[in-house]
């Protein structure tokens, strides 16, 4: 340029240099362009062969000529690859998606607390079952359990392994969503899992595992309450048979879905005394002075005063719903529903980065406590329940089950 602003060089031969130059300069770039494409694309450190190899890919890469590589850039050579690689990333991207949509976000945390064993369950199959509409169409539910043993923690673990494949079974036995019956589902459930409950307790003298404290011939004097809520795409179903609980957090209210099963409660309390029955307070309302529930799966010595019918809520989902909880008494004697729902919102808020979706089988889980979550948040409001509970002396085991029903909107 300066030569052009002295008069030395003419500006058409400075024209003509600047425009050689650019050619040689794209040239050059075009040239390079695949190469660090093949280079970013090499992931192991090569070895002789691997160098060989890496020469071979490369002559096949890199075009014979400045002019091939002029029509390289323009066809599909680099192109094709590079859009097969957004094509690849964008259905990953929808499969993400679906996932996302499909699993729930859930967290869990099971404790021992101050008892001296462990005799709560914690059961969580997402996706454990498709259900048919009309339309056949199929969506995927959900099955969330707590289950809170006592005399033993056999009851309990049966439950925890069974349960869902039996309310599998009588799903899949009604047919489409419209045929299914979903309080007779439920009450059937409990019913098939009560007798396999006395089934096994007869068989499992010899368990090694079995560490009941009264060593009764059978061990029938084992039993666990059972709190199961089934998610589907448009309904919430909770079941409950004791003093487990269920809890919707919808729009700012904490709204029960179950109700505790205790002696006193005037409905059990009149239908144990008219089963020839009675109800002793001795540390509290107890049937037949044992047992502080009036409801519970096992417990053969206490039938028919003590049953597994449960009862069965029907929830249909809404925008509103934000999440569901649900925990054993060991949460629920120390914590209220407002106080627990108050506690989840602050977690559920809290701005984190959101956790990828995964599937029921992943190893990519949270993990703490020896319990596994799918979701970063819920477990953080799963956890600090626990620690609530524990803070106000809880003397119980304490499980707590937190699922977001929010669909990743913000709360």
């Amino acid at each position: 340029m300066a030569g052009v602003c002295c008069g030395v060089v003419p500006e058409s031969e400075t024209a003509a240099a600047v425009e050689q130059t650019s050619k040689s300069s794209r040239r050059r770039r075009m040239e390079v362009r695949p190469f660090k494409f093949v280079a970013d694309a090499a992931v192991q450190p090569p070895s002789e062969n691997g160098r060989k190899r890496q020469k071979l890919d490369l002559d096949l890469v890199l075009p014979a000529s400045p002019r091939d590589c002029d029509n390289a850039v323009e066809s599909s050579g680099t192109n094709k690859v590079n859009g097969d690689q957004e094509i690849n990333e964008g259905l990953n991207s929808n499969r993400m998606v679906e996932l996302e949509k499909e699993l729930p976000k859930f967290g869990l945390t099971s404790v021992c607390g101050r008892r001296r064993d462990m005799e709560d369950s914690v059961s969580i199959h997402p996706s454990f079952c498709k259900l048919a509409s009309e339309a056949q169409i199929s969506s995927d539910i959900h099955f969330f359990a707590v289950f809170d043993g006592h005399g033993c923690s056999h009851v309990a673990m049966k439950c925890r392994d069974r349960f869902h494949e039996i309310v599998k079974e009588e799903i899949e036995a009604c047919g489409g969503e419209k045929a299914v019956e979903w309080k007779r589902t439920m009450e059937r459930s409990f019913e098939r899992m009560d007798m396999e409950v006395q089934q096994s307790t007869v068989d499992s003298v010899e368990n090694p595992n079995c560490r009941c404290e009264l060593q009764t011939p059978q061990c029938d004097a084992v039993g666990s309450t059972a709190v199961v809520a089934v998610v589907t795409q448009d309904k919430i179903i909770v079941a409950n048979c004791g003093d487990s609980r269920a809890v919707l957090c919808q729009n700012g209210v904490a709204l029960p879905l179950s109700d505790d099963h205790k002696p006193d409660r005037p409905d059990e309390l009149l239908r144990i005394e008219e089963a020839g029955g009675r109800v002793i307070y001795w540390d509290g309302a107890r049937v037949l002075g044992v047992l502080a529930m009036s409801r519970a799966i096992g417990d053969n010595y206490l039938k028919p005063f003590v049953i597994p019918e449960p009862e069965v809520t029907i929830t249909e989902r809404s925008s509103r719903d934000e999440c569901l909880i649900l925990g054993s008494d060991g949460l629920w004697d120390v914590v209220t529903n407002e106080t627990a729902w108050g506690v989840a919102r602050m977690c559920l808020r809290a701005q984190k980065p959101a956790s990828p979706p995964m599937s029921p089988d992943s190893d990519a889980v949270v993990r703490g406590a020896g319990v596994e979550s799918s979701d970063k948040a819920c477990w953080d409001a799963s956890i600090l329940l626990t620690k609530l509970a524990l803070a106000r002396h809880s003397t119980d085991n304490v499980s707590v089950v937190v699922v977001d029903l929010k669909e990743n909107q913000q709360l």
